[in-house]
């Protein structure tokens, strides 16, 4: 009855929709509209980035440092099914995300009811519908769109009335994003080691070595097997490398993959403590780990 109550006050005032998306604004979990943004950003700096750098990084191998396919073809390979695990990855996180900002506003919504900060209207009370309950109304149609609406918060509310569960999932995979990180700092060291070297052949008064012995060996890195001809470039022929466009958008990409990735990894820290403090809350205070 509440419900269709409040659905027909917004409906009949002319006001009734800018006040119910003001409301609805008071209550919102601000730190998960946050930590949503950034963990899309993250993931598509992440998966784009990755995914071109890693493309990059073929021609690079297959241009300059192999001449023989058999040599790469596992590295192809490789790269091939990163790839493939990017398209995923993507996917999953948009989805994911999606889904704890739903969590965010539905848990949020109980613990300010909870507190009294949050203003009850037709927005708060659909999404906690299935912590109030309510009787269905009869008769009318703002009370048979509440019924619906109702039925609709019902049914959220199977997937997103268990906060313990979001958290533990959020810090399986936060733990799991920690690797990916530290993974997706490989390449940035691997590139910025050879820029280096590229820098040293530049300015030679720099460092003691000839330049001659200067290289970058792909097979130190695992990259290539140690059988791989020629392998490693050196001298003015890795500083011309180093000067081409591939080279240096590859690098480039990579370390905006890095920053993709821990953006993301921020993001899903915050997730992780907003999502263990409402649950916290809503425990305390005798809701349960269903509410």
């Amino acid at each position: 009855r509440f419900i269709a109550q409040e659905l027909q006050r917004h409906v009949e005032s002319p006001t009734g929709l800018l006040e119910c998306c003001a409301r609805c604004l008071v209550g919102a979990p601000f730190a998960s509209l946050v930590a949503t943004g950034l963990c899309f950003f993250g993931v598509a700096l992440f998966c784009g980035c990755g995914h071109e750098a890693l493309t990059g990084t073929e021609k690079l191998i297959e241009t300059y440092f192999s001449k023989n396919y058999q040599d790469y073809e596992y590295l192809i390979n490789v790269i091939h099914a990163f790839q493939y695990v990017i398209y995923g990855t993507a996917s999953f996180f948009f989805l994911y995300g999606a889904l704890l900002l739903a969590e965010g506003f539905y848990t949020t919504g109980a613990v300010r009811q909870i507190f009294g900060d949050y203003k009850t209207t037709i927005c708060g009370k659909g999404l906690s519908a299935t912590v109030t309950g309510g009787q269905k109304g009869r008769g009318s149609r703002g009370q048979h769109q509440a019924h619906s609406l109702e039925r609709v918060c019902h049914c959220l509310g199977k997937w997103l009335g268990h906060p313990d569960k979001f958290v533990g999932i959020t810090y399986a995979l936060t733990v799991v994003w920690l690797l990916v990180f530290a993974c997706s700092a490989v390449p940035v060291y691997i590139y910025f080691n050879t820029w280096t070297t590229c820098q040293s052949i530049a300015f030679p008064s720099k460092t003691s070595a000839s330049i001659g012995s200067l290289c970058a060996d792909a097979r130190m890195y695992g990259v290539l097997p140690w059988n791989a001809f020629p392998g490693k470039v050196c001298g003015s022929n890795l500083l011309s490398i180093c000067k081409t466009a591939e080279f240096q958008m590859t690098f480039h990409l990579f370390i905006a993959a890095f920053v993709g990735a821990a953006a993301t990894l921020v993001s899903l820290l915050t997730f992780m403590i907003a999502a263990t403090y409402n649950f916290a809350v809503l425990k305390l205070m005798g809701r349960g780990t269903k509410f």
